[in-house]
Formats: structure tokens, sequence, C-alpha cells
């Protein structure tokens, strides 16, 4: 994917996280597909997406299960994991190409984002959104 507007799929088990950051990721340039983890499963098998954004800690399916999960479909869609912990077990991170946690800031986790997908977007992110953003990790 070169210079197209990059799909992620996007799983969080907090409404209000998944909308927020969705509105954010829309707004810097990437088309967001979001799921709560019990759908996503399911959802991760019917769409096609370019980059998986997976919330750690869930109930029923974590963030890195869910990761291998996605990565035995297909192995090639990077994936990023965001936690509250700024260090995560080796074995929690072992199909995850990205992890952001606690003072990471959203210029980093977008310009990540671009660089896994290829993405050339160059919108801008709102120092309102940057700030929102290190308050909730």
């Amino acid at each position: 994917m070169t210079n197209e507007i990059a799909t992620v799929f996007y799983v969080d088990d907090n409404a209000r996280s998944r909308n927020w950051l969705s509105s954010v990721l829309t707004q810097c340039g990437f088309k967001m597909v979001t799921a709560h983890p019990a759908e996503a499963l399911h959802r991760c098998m019917k769409i096609s997406f370019d980059l998986a954004l997976l919330d750690y800690q869930m109930p029923s399916l974590t963030g890195p299960q869910l990761a291998q999960e996605i990565k035995f479909l297909t192995p090639d869609i990077p994936i990023v994991l965001i936690s509250g912990h700024a260090v995560l077990p080796a074995q929690d991170l072992a199909f995850v190409d990205a992890h952001f946690g606690p003072g990471t800031s959203l210029d980093d986790l977008v310009d990540t984002m671009r660089r896994l997908t290829n993405s050339k977007s160059p919108i801008k992110i709102s120092p309102r959104f940057a700030a929102a953003w290190s308050h909730s990790t």
C-alpha cells in the first residue's frame, strides 16, 4: 500500500476510547473500522484492513491473543498494541510490530502507523488531541 488511505482495524473494549481515538485517527487520514473484542475475530475475517490497532487489556480476548489470531489469518498485516503498561512480557509482544504505553505521544503513534502502512498523509495532529492522548495513556 502506497500513498493510499490506510484502513485500520481498531479493537478496544472501552467504547469511549474506541470512539475518541477513531475520530482522531480519521482526522489524521486513516479509514477506521472498529470492533468490540467480542466481535473482533468474526469481524476481522470479513473485512480487509492494512493495520490492526489493539488494546492490550480486554476481557475474554486480550490484545496479544487477538494479535496472534490476526497474524495466523493475515501474516503480513502490521499490528500495533496500545497499553497502560510501559513494559510488557516478551510473549505478549511476539505477534506485535509496535507497542505504545504511557508517555508515548500521539505523534509517535500516528507516525508509526503511517510508516507501517506506507501512508503519506500530510495531516497534522491538533494540539488538543495530543494533550488528550497524553492524559489517556
